[in-house]
């Protein structure tokens, strides 16, 4: 049972304290709970925090016990890559191959609601591609995510915070609906401005292909660089 009027401080069920949930301004984050978000990543914990599409599952994507933390709470299968927040080209740069059709689709829609697959560098645990040579990376448009990764250093897993199969979580309480126990630390940064996925472009292989189209369409990126197949 949620106590709501301690909601903004922490959740109770069943007579326990769970972890707290610190409401921050989406545009202009607090700086004490950006910190608080901060040291809960390099330390290897999970928190729930808002995007401009829904509400993401974030770890440190380069810990890889860490990262086991986010399948397991999302009872999301391994074999399943989780997409990743990156603080801009520079990091992204340090995570994959940049081609030239990435640094024009960047260029164009980073930071937004884009998220593109490219060849994973070594840095990146194979567990978070779930074995593949391929991982998704997005440079979201909300000062939320932004600023942790940028502060931290590090990038984010960008999971959507629910259960595998799951109800998209546009808002906090679509979170704790379905996930409360195994997360350290909940932001609260309001209703998701867009509340879909965003677009997954794989620029991987051979020929670009649209795996899941998004806020941004299929012609918005044909537009920049040229045709690309639909499906896997």
């Amino acid at each position: 049972m949620i106590c709501k009027e301690e909601l903004i401080h922490y959740i109770v069920i069943e007579g326990c304290s769970l972890p707290r949930i610190l409401v921050v301004n989406a545009e202009n984050p607090e700086k004490e709970a950006i910190k608080k978000a901060v040291a809960v990543i390099k330390a290897g914990g999970l928190i729930v925090y808002p995007t401009d599409t829904l509400y993401g599952l974030g770890a440190n994507a380069l810990d890889s016990e860490a990262v086991l933390k986010v399948f397991k709470v999302k009872a999301r299968p391994l074999n399943q890559a989780l997409p990743v927040i990156v603080s801009g080209i520079e990091m992204a740069e340090k995570l994959a191959v940049i081609t030239d059709a990435a640094e024009s689709l960047i260029k164009a829609f980073w930071p937004g609601s884009l998220t593109i697959i490219l060849e994973r560098k070594p840095a990146v645990p194979s567990v978070v591609t779930g074995g593949s040579d391929g991982i998704g990376l997005r440079e979201p448009n909300h000062a939320v995510p932004l600023t942790i990764s940028s502060l931290s250093g590090l990038p984010l897993t960008a999971t959507s915070a629910n259960r595998h199969g799951g109800r998209d979580p546009v808002k906090l309480s679509d979170v704790l609906s379905q996930l409360t126990m195994g997360v350290d630390l909940f932001l609260d940064g309001g209703p998701a401005e867009i509340g879909v996925s965003s677009t997954v472009i794989d620029l991987s292989g051979e020929h670009p292909v649209i795996v899941r189209e998004g806020p941004i369409s299929r012609v918005d990126v044909e537009r920049v660089i040229g045709r690309v197949d639909s499906g896997r």
